[in-house]
């Protein structure tokens, strides 16, 4: 059963424009969730669910969020698997540390397949120098996962594991002055040497792409629990646009604008895009937790199921805003929010052009 009840819900949504309008972090947000036990593992089903509600009252607290939940998805995923590597991360998520990702870098469009951060053996692990960007909850997490490649006699490797917020070598920039999801915080995190100790090495993996259990436990709740942030923004702009059209009436007609046959498609063709995304999302997650087999065709499945959440989601605000008319150009208006939040959609992994390439190379093998 959720967590997220309504007055919790309710006092999330009356923070979430000041948030945006001070450029802050969700603290107050932040602090609600954790008590209220959201942090702690569920299945990847649940956890959709209830991050797509969440998105439709504060889009930048669930995205946000969101890096805390993948790396708990990715622990319960090997766990479901019989790997009990990461069960100290369960552990840790339980007892209310943040986790967070340390993983996207400027220039890398090879995402998990390579990385430009540097990784050097040192006494009981290994150092980390580089630059890491879009750190989501910045200001609040405990724990911190990375990656690098590590030059070795015996070829190049990639290693994943994970810091403290105590760890020396890392400090995080003042850079985040965006165009949307403004409250997540997303922070360039610079790593001067910080060392992930033995026992916090996650994968030691080749370089390249790798249908590991931790890959694939990345991948599936990355990009299932990102879609279905995306789908609450959608969500709660049909909700608006709804409210905007039986509120606005035609002079010429003297009817308000529910009853006007153009507005009834807009707002329908919204409804029947939306409406396809929980099948997907859902039964992808549902999988996910039990196992299913779906082969070499995952991450086709994976990438066209976050492809088509924010590419919907972008399509029914867009919807809206042309349904709420010019009031929901205003800053003031929760459209206006909606409509620079859901953008950033656009630059999650994977992206269009990786997505393609996905299904192409799955259909019709690698070029």
């Amino acid at each position: 059963m959720t967590v997220l009840t309504p007055e919790l819900l309710a006092r999330i949504r009356s923070r979430a424009a000041g948030y945006d309008r001070d450029n802050a972090f969700f603290t107050e947000d932040l602090d609600e969730l954790r008590d209220a036990g959201y942090l702690k593992p569920r299945s990847l089903l649940e956890t959709a669910r209830d991050q797509r509600l969440l998105a439709a009252y504060a889009p930048a607290t669930a995205l946000a969020i969101n890096m805390h939940l993948v790396w708990v998805g990715v622990a319960r995923v090997l766990a479901d698997r019989g790997d009990d590597s990461l069960q100290w991360l369960l552990d840790e998520a339980s007892a209310g540390e943040l986790f967070a990702f340390g993983n996207s870098e400027q220039g890398n469009d090879l995402v998990l397949w390579d990385s430009l951060t540097t990784v050097d053996t040192v006494d009981g692990g290994y150092a980390f120098t580089g630059t890491k960007i879009f750190t989501s909850l910045s200001p609040a997490w405990t724990r911190l996962g990375i990656f690098g490649k590590h030059r070795g006699p015996d070829g190049d490797r990639l290693i994943h594991g994970f810091i403290t917020r105590e760890t020396p070598g890392w400090h995080a920039n003042d850079d985040w002055d965006t165009l949307g999801m403004r409250a997540t915080q997303s922070t360039s995190t610079v790593l001067e040497g910080a060392v992930v100790p033995l026992d916090r090495v996650a994968r030691i993996l080749p370089v390249g792409p790798n249908a590991d259990p931790f890959i694939f436990g990345i991948f599936s709740n990355f990009l299932l629990l990102v879609g279905s942030v995306y789908a609450g923004i959608a969500d709660r702009a049909l909700e608006l646009a709804v409210e905007a059209v039986k509120k606005r009436s035609s002079l010429k007609t003297g009817l308000t604008y529910d009853k006007d046959p153009d507005f009834r498609w807009r707002i329908a063709d919204a409804a029947l895009a939306l409406d396809a995304l929980a099948p997907q999302l859902e039964s992808l997650a549902r999988d996910v937790d039990e196992l299913a087999d779906h082969g070499a065709s995952w991450f086709r499945y994976l990438t066209g199921a976050k492809h088509r959440a924010t590419e919907t989601a972008r399509y029914v605000v867009d919807q809206a805003m042309r349904s709420a008319g010019g009031g929901g150009y205003r800053n003031a208006a929760e459209l206006s929010r909606l409509q620079r939040d859901v953008l950033a959609g656009i630059y999650h992994p994977s992206d269009t052009e990786s997505v393609h390439s996905t299904v192409a190379a799955n259909l019709l093998g690698a070029l």
